[in-house]
């Protein structure tokens, strides 16, 4: 049985929402097809609310605060499921130079298209984040060891490719350099630990000389129902 929306409700009406709306508006977010105040459109509201302070402002891609909870559903999941998933974090290049050259504007500018170079370069379902000033992670689930190399080295070239327009007559191209790890499988990990293993990743993209992916190495594993019941603590019978 579906519970229609009651309307209007007179106490809702004392709510101050002017601030809410101002962010929302300013946000350029869509505000419900509902009647003002009503319990569908409040709902709205909330909903609208909760998505925006999941989102980088600049660029629109999940911010810090979203990508660290999608971090730890993924891990957890992983260790559950022993599907493969893969971090990826990225470095924009000598940005300061950019910041320096062309200045604070032009750097935001850049910002933007390489973020919209690296969701460009991924699946929907997942994660493109960006977690600092000139710095990204990616979080692909169910992503095998096989393939990668060639998102991370389809991401690297699609920025690479781009033309970013910082003034009249003026463009610029950046690379990035990425690092790459796998969750560990069936076992209880931790984000932090994934975040430094793809860090480590990413320095050592650095230190060859940047504009280039290196992903840790990996070998794929598989575990059959009886390891699966032993890692999990359960008999054979119990394994699905």
């Amino acid at each position: 049985m579906t519970v229609s929306d009651p309307g209007p409700l007179p106490a809702l009406r004392q709510l101050d929402l002017d601030r809410a709306l101002q962010l929302l508006d300013q946000a350029g977010a869509l505000l419900p097809d509902a009647e003002p105040y009503s319990v569908a459109w409040l709902q709205g509201i909330i909903d609208a609310l909760a998505d925006l302070s999941n989102r980088d402002p600049l660029t629109g891609l999940s911010n810090r605060r979203n990508f660290e909870m999608q971090l730890t559903r993924e891990i957890d999941r992983v260790a559950r499921s022993g599907e493969a998933a893969l971090l990826l974090v990225l470095d924009i290049d000598h940005f300061k130079k950019v910041n320096d050259t062309h200045g604070h504007a032009a750097g935001d500018l850049v910002i933007k298209a390489v973020a919209d170079a690296i969701a460009q370069a991924v699946r929907p379902m997942d994660t493109v984040a960006r977690v600092g000033g000139e710095e990204f992670a990616v979080v692909l689930p169910n992503c095998s060891v096989s393939f990668g190399p060639t998102v991370a080295e389809r991401i690297r070239a699609n920025v690479a490719a781009t033309e970013i327009a910082t003034s009249p007559g003026q463009k610029l191209q950046v690379t990035v350099s990425l690092g790459g790890a796998f969750a560990p499988q069936w076992v209880r990990s931790s984000p932090l630990l994934w975040m430094e293993r793809a860090d480590r990743q990413l320095y050592r993209a650095k230190a060859e000389g940047r504009n280039r992916a290196c992903l840790e190495p990996q070998v794929e594993s598989v575990v059959s129902a009886d390891e699966k019941s032993m890692l999990f603590a359960v008999t054979p019978e119990e394994t699905p």
